[in-house]
């Protein structure tokens, strides 16, 4: 299943992220990519609020992830400082995204060959003041 949507704004991201929690099963994984300032973030805070979570979702660039409960277990990751995919290894990713919560991974280019084959593939590509999001679903 692809799906496709134009924001302009950051609510209109946020929005959709919370319009596509209604598709989100238990175990999900998300890969989420593009530039710094795409609305990575913002996209996951909005599928995260519709699943449930109140509290604010910083990034969590400086401690690689944090979790969060709502209607299931979440985990966001942020792999922007990652240089080598064995510190994935040293904080147990695999137990994470091999459980049966819903993992959010940005900047998964750095996850190596640990990258999840059957992961909604997320894609934000900015054009001009707008952004394109883009998703593949591959279960």
């Amino acid at each position: 299943m692809n799906k496709s949507f134009i924001s302009k704004s950051v609510e209109d991201t946020f929005n959709i992220g919370k319009s596509l929690a209604t598709d989100v099963k238990p175990g999900d994984v998300f890969l989420i990519s593009g530039s710094l300032g795409a609305g990575k973030s913002v996209l996951i805070r909005g599928i995260a609020y519709g699943l449930g979570v109140e509290e604010d979702l910083p990034s969590p660039t400086y401690t690689l992830v944090n979790e969060y409960s709502g209607k299931y277990k979440i985990y966001h990751f942020d792999f922007y400082r990652v240089e080598d995919p064995y510190e994935l290894y040293e904080i147990g990713f695999e137990e994470y995204i091999y459980s049966d919560a819903v993992s959010f991974i940005e900047w998964p280019s750095k996850c190596g060959d640990m990258t999840p084959v059957d992961a909604i593939v997320v894609e934000i590509n900015l054009r001009g003041d707008e952004r394109e999001i883009h998703i593949t679903w591959k279960k």
